[in-house]
């Protein structure tokens, strides 16, 4: 209509207005005492700078957590990030959440067997160096008559803390946070070390492989602990 007055228009405008508040009423709306939304979700303690080593910020995202336990990853920007994918690059079948779960599964068939006084199985996971050590403390305990209960009841953090790629030999450094019972008890039962209580413990272990090998096992070649 020429020269009427823009009923059309106003209508749109009335609609727009509409579905603005039906939106803002669904979606809501943030207030200052509101956390704006991150890109991803962040576990508990989270630190957005990172942390701090020699001077430099080290930037972490958490994987998704699976039963119960924190998964952290290194930023891919960082050098630990970066070393995971040199290693990706040169063995395809390299996954950081893949070799979490690896490194869980290793772990605890670790602990298990030197627990058990289980050479064969210690053997096959473990380098020369830290089998050494394994196998001298089983045959020490053996010796004294003594036993060794350890129960892992709950793994509460898996973390890459380093990687390095060095020729074709891959290494990783990862950090575990576990619940465990630990007690060594004599001849007569008695409890020599340890106890029944649950305690909380934090191992770093380093894994190595040759890339370019085709036994996929990652070994344990250093314990510490934290």
């Amino acid at each position: 209509m020429t020269g009427g007055f823009p009923v059309d228009l106003i209508l749109f405008a009335m609609v727009a207005a509409f579905l603005v508040l039906r939106l803002r009423s669904v979606l809501g709306r943030r207030t200052g005492f509101e956390r704006p939304p991150a890109p991803e979700p962040r576990a508990a303690g989270f630190d957005p700078r990172g942390r701090t080593i020699d001077g430099a910020a080290e930037e972490v995202r958490p994987a998704p957590a699976r039963n119960g336990t924190r998964r952290v990853l290194p930023d891919p920007r960082t050098p630990p990030g970066q070393a995971l994918g040199r290693i990706a690059a040169a063995d395809r079948s390299f996954d950081p959440e893949r070799f979490l779960d690896g490194a869980e599964g290793a772990f605890r068939m670790i602990v298990g067997a030197f627990a058990a006084g289980d050479r064969q199985t210690l053997r096959a996971l473990l380098a020369d160096a830290p089998y050494a050590g394994f196998e001298q403390a089983i045959t020490a305990r053996e010796q004294a008559g003594e036993q060794q209960r350890t129960e892992i009841r709950a793994v509460q953090e898996l973390a890459i803390e380093r990687a390095d790629l060095r020729g074709n030999t891959a290494e990783v450094v990862v950090r575990f946070v576990t619940d465990q019972v630990n007690m060594t008890t004599g001849r007569d039962g008695e409890v020599v070390t340890g106890s029944d209580a649950i305690t909380e413990l934090t191992d770093i272990w380093t894994f190595q492989r040759d890339v370019t090998a085709a036994d996929p096992t990652w070994r344990l070649t250093d314990t510490t602990h934290a």
